[in-house]
């Protein structure tokens, strides 16, 4: 395979997951009754769709559209049965979608890296997902939290510490900080 190749085959599967994020939110608010998770899911979701059409766009731009390697393929089918099933508790289904959130954010930062090692060219076409990849890692920060309250409730059947979704949105607020000083 070709470098190009390469990395149409990872931008490939960057979107079938970014898909696979999509759908896992949806199912999540629809078993959330927590308002704020919800709120917080709706906004992931909000984001993550634009996501899906920036990275759509890359793809579209790069003029090398491939599948999705088998493995990918396979991989999201399980994700699909596991955060549609009855099996994972709700709070396993949050950490799933945490690991998620972390898998795309890194495979979206090594895209760019490989991007900004081949050429110039290939550095332009994929410098648009340095945002999908900053917005991913404020989003893990807010998982972390439902994962704090989801986790709390669930292990212990008691309500966390609210005091804690003020630090959450300190960090968030510091990434998008970082996000606009390195898009500027």
């Amino acid at each position: 395979m070709t470098n190009a190749t390469n990395l149409a085959t990872k931008l490939a599967d960057l979107e079938l997951f970014q898909n696979i994020l999509l759908e896992s939110e949806q199912n999540l608010i629809a078993q959330t009754d927590d308002k704020t998770i919800c709120e917080r899911l709706e906004g992931m979701i909000e984001s993550d769709r634009e996501n899906l059409s920036t990275i759509k766009a890359v793809i579209s731009r790069s003029g090398n559209v491939v599948e999705p390697r088998d493995i990918t393929q396979q991989h999201a089918q399980k994700v699909r049965q596991m955060m549609g099933g009855s099996e994972l508790t709700l709070y396993d289904k949050y950490l799933q979608l945490e690991l998620l959130k972390h898998q795309q954010t890194m495979t979206g930062l090594v895209i760019h890296k490989v991007a900004q090692s081949l050429d110039d060219e290939l550095q332009d076409l994929v410098e648009p997902l340095n945002r999908v990849n900053f917005e991913n890692r404020a989003h893990q920060e807010i998982l972390k939290g439902v994962l704090y309250f989801v986790g709390t409730r669930e292990l212990a059947g008691k309500e966390p510490d609210m005091g804690l979704w003020g630090s959450i949105e300190q960090g968030i607020a510091a990434l998008k900080g970082a996000l606009g000083s390195a898009v500027s």
